[in-house]
Parts: C-alpha cells; sequence; structure tokens
C-alpha cells in the first residue's frame, strides 16, 4: 500500500471555482485563526486511505449524511446516550457510516495544530471529503468554511431524509430538490458511487428482481449475495472503486448500476437524466468540475454559523 498515495495523485485534478457568499462561510475561514488546520486535515485524511482506500469514500458519505439532515452541522457524528437519540442507529446509517475513529483522529491532530478547539467538527467532514476525492483522483476544489456543530440530532430525519437505495427516480429527484439541489446536482453527486462499496443488504433486490440489469453482471453479484442472509457482504460501486473517475456513468449505459437507484439515472429514454449520464461518462473533466460546484453547493445546506451552534470537543458529544 506504499504507493497508494502516489499513484492516486497521478490523478488529481485541481477545479478553480467561483465561491458565492454563503451565510458567514469563507474559502478563508482558518487562514488566520489556524492557517495549520487544513494540512492537518488532509495529513490525517492521507494516511487513512494509504491504509484503506475505501476509507475515502465513507469519509465523503459521513458529509453528504450530515448535510442531508437538517444541514452541514455535524449531527450524524453524535453517540446515542441514555437520553438521547442521535443519527447513527438510524436506517441508512446503522451498520453502514463509518469512519467515526478517523474523524477522532483529525479532530485530535487538528486541535494540536491549532492549539485550542476552533475547527467545527462540521467543517472536518466538508475539508475531509474535499481532500478524500482529491487524493483519490478526484477534482481539489474550495470549501466554504466556518460551520459550527449541532447540539442536537434528529433520529427520525435521518430516516426520512437521507434517499434510500431502492427510490425510483422521481423519489430522487423530489428528495434533492426538497434540499435545494436540482437535477444536475442529483446526477452529478451521484457520480460519487464512483468510489466505494455497497453492502448486500442495499443491492440484493436489484439483482434478483430488475429487469434493467446485464445479466452476467447480475450472475456475478448473485455469488457475492445470496437470495438469503449475508447481508453485510459487498461489492463495488463500480469496476475502479478506489479511483475517482467516471466508470460508474459508464456502468450506467450498459445496465450495470449496482444499486437500484443508480440504474434509474439512467433508463436510455431521450429524458434529461440520460443526457447529462451520457455527457459524464465522456467528458471526464466536465464531471470534475461540475462535481466540484454541486459539492460546494450541498456543503452550503443550512450550516450554523456566528454564534448558532457550538464547536465541540470531542465529535461524539456536546460539550
Amino acid at each position: 500500500m506504499a504507493n497508494v498515495q502516489t499513484f492516486f495523485m497521478c490523478f488529481m485534478v485541481v477545479v478553480t471555482v467561483v465561491l458565492p457568499a454563503t451565510a458567514q462561510l469563507s474559502a478563508e475561514f482558518y487562514d488566520k485563526v489556524c492557517p495549520d488546520a487544513l494540512p492537518a486535515i488532509r495529513s490525517v485524511v492521507e494516511q487513512a486511505i494509504q491504509n484503506e482506500p475505501r476509507m475515502g469514500a465513507s469519509l465523503l458519505r459521513l458529509h453528504f449524511h450530515d448535510c442531508f439532515v437538517n444541514g452541514c452541522d455535524g449531527s450524524d457524528l453524535l453517540d446515542d446516550t441514555a437520553t438521547f437519540k442521535g443519527e447513527k442507529t438510524a436506517k441508512p446509517n446503522l451498520n453502514s457510516l463509518r469512519g467515526f475513529d478517523v474523524v477522532d483522529q483529525i479532530k485530535a491532530a487538528v486541535n494540536s495544530a491549532c492549539n485550542g478547539n476552533v475547527v467545527s467538527c462540521a467543517d472536518i467532514l466538508a475539508i475531509a471529503a474535499r481532500d478524500s476525492v482529491s487524493i483519490l483522483g478526484g477534482p481539489s476544489n474550495q470549501v466554504l468554511l466556518g460551520r459550527r456543530d449541532a447540539r442536537n440530532a434528529s433520529f427520525n430525519d435521518a430516516n426520512i431524509d437521507i434517499p434510500a437505495p431502492f427510490f425510483n427516480f422521481s423519489n430522487l429527484l423530489s428528495n434533492f430538490q426538497n434540499h435545494g439541489l436540482d437535477l444536475k446536482d442529483l446526477i452529478v453527486l451521484s457520480g460519487a458511487h464512483t468510489i466505494g462499496l455497497a453492502r448486500c443488504t442495499n443491492f440484493r433486490a436489484r439483482i434478483y428482481n430488475d429487469t434493467d440489469i446485464d445479466p452476467e453482471f447480475a450472475a456475478s453479484l448473485q455469488k457475492v449475495c445470496p437470495i438469503t442472509g449475508g447481508g453485510n457482504k459487498t461489492a463495488p460501486l463500480d469496476a475502479t472503486t478506489t479511483i475517482f473517475d467516471t466508470v460508474y456513468y459508464q456502468g450506467l449505459l450498459h445496465s450495470k448500476g449496482l444499486l437500484h437507484s443508480d440504474q434509474e439515472l439512467f433508463k436510455g429514454n431521450s429524458r434529461e437524466s440520460d443526457d447529462l449520464v451520457r455527457y459524464y461518462s465522456y467528458n471526464p473533466d466536465a464531471f470534475m468540475a461540475d462535481f466540484g460546484a454541486s459539492m460546494i453547493k450541498m456543503g452550503n445546506l443550512e450550516p450554523l454559523t456566528g454564534t448558532n451552534g457550538e464547536i465541540r470537543m470531542n465529535c461524539r458529544k456536546v460539550n
């Protein structure tokens, strides 16, 4: 694994995006209060991905699941207690979200680099997601910063607001629109499935019941994911699961989307979503640029700023 990082860096695309002024967030938020914050975060993320390339997808997913439940506020990091039920045990997250130990390592490293508690857990998730994508070959866009952390979380909202792997196209689009995102954001952000793995429990129905799936592809997955049992066995979301590229979209063109929700983005008709999937499958530079822009847009969902919320000392619990 020693050359993993060097290999991935060869694919890195640097994308310059004009950042909108959103709430009180700023790309330069930590430049004066702690200029070593972002390098400290990237160092931990690089090591974590070198140890386990899958971790990049896991850190990206933590940010996504955070933002889709009442905004980007670090709420999905909170542990349950005797008197508090958070988001970790909600159906989309239970036995699924991972990387919490890496977030703990990042928090310790950044507090040490900053000589104090100045970087929020919500910002750590945003930066770690960007760095993960970059290290695995994706865009290295700027991130607007200055989020603060929630003092609460919502088990019920996590069950409702996170798009499910069995959603059809209209469900997916409505979900994204309810979060202030559009069709293009749906197609682009779904491209995050170019890295990482999915559990058998999330694609079993597709490989045994769906008709819009390549038969050989389904048969190969049935060897991994039995019709009963083995729910936690995993399969890659695309054929190059540790490289951030456009192979995910190419797979959709050939009915090889792993999740039902993946293949819903491309049905081979003339609708706009099909056109976007085709476009990104053949235009990696456009995908990289648009992914960076959509990540910024998603990262700006309902942030806590100013005196709202807090900056947690420990990302797993409120101060």
